[in-house]
């Protein structure tokens, strides 16, 4: 029999019992989504957020939803010293932090000349600086187990631009190069760095701008499919960025858009 017909091994490529993950921003949204979707694959979380009551709520509906381990903690990404004080609390509770997700993020709108620098500055602090941190803070745990799984979310507005999201778009397209550079780093170690980048999703980010008419012109009408994200097909692309069937994906830009980017 040639190797082309030999039977596939037999690997459960999603499954993700006995590895356990700490999502950023994880209390809501699309992190909370995501953590949802590791935890119905038999991962142990921990979620973090700046609010440590609803970091905590979250992590028992997790919990109680899929009967895995699941905590809450509270730290602002920007800080590094709560950044490491978070990972050290992550993998005293977990053993181990097996899978990053760097969902942590915000966005501040308007066009440039009503921005003030200080604006710009807290956006990439939080969403560049941020996940720069999360990102070296896990890693040294990684490399001793020889395995690991970084996803940093940036987004469609890394890929193409919007008027009025300079801070944003710029913060995203540099988690994108940071996520790509990071994968060579990385690449000898057993540890896979991958990029999601969604596009429109109705979370509480963009709930405030849902429905104008610009919204609806250069967010959905901009989608191929025309509408908003489901929570689900966000969940189902981290599940597979984080399991061992995407063990050869590293470096990776993974749009889940609708089409955003297909124009």
């Amino acid at each position: 029999m040639s190797s082309d017909s030999a039977p596939l091994p037999g690997i459960r490529l999603l499954d993700l019992h006995d590895r356990t993950a700490l999502i950023t921003g994880g209390s809501r949204g699309l992190g909370l989504a995501m953590a949802a979707g590791l935890a119905s694959a038999g991962a142990d979380v921990m979620l973090a957020s700046r609010h440590l009551e609803e970091a905590e709520a979250a992590a028992a509906g997790l919990a109680r939803d899929f009967g895995r381990r699941a905590f809450g903690a509270a730290a602002d990404v920007a800080d590094a010293g709560q950044v490491e004080r978070l990972v050290a609390a992550a993998t005293q509770a977990l053993g181990r932090v097996d899978i990053l997700i760097n969902s942590a993020g915000i966005n501040i709108r308007g066009p440039i000349a009503e921005l003030a620098p200080a604006q710009f500055g807290q956006v990439m602090a939080v969403n560049v600086t941020g996940t720069w941190l999360t990102c070296r803070a896990v890693l040294p745990g990684m490399r001793a187990h020889g395995w690991g799984r970084i996803i940093n979310v940036a987004s469609a507005l890394g890929l193409v631009g919007l008027a009025g999201r300079t801070p944003y778009s710029a913060s995203k397209g540099a988690v994108i190069q940071l996520t790509r550079t990071l994968a060579l780093e990385t690449a000898a170690d057993g540890i896979t760095v991958n990029a999601l980048c969604p596009g429109p999703f109705l979370t509480e980010m963009n709930r405030a701008i849902a429905d104008t008419e610009q919204t609806r012109r250069d967010l959905i009408g901009a989608t191929a499919l025309g509408r908003w994200g489901r929570l689900e097909e966000i969940q189902a692309a981290a599940l597979f960025l984080a399991s061992p069937g995407a063990s050869y994906v590293t470096g990776a830009a993974l749009p889940v858009d609708g089409g955003w980017t297909a124009r």
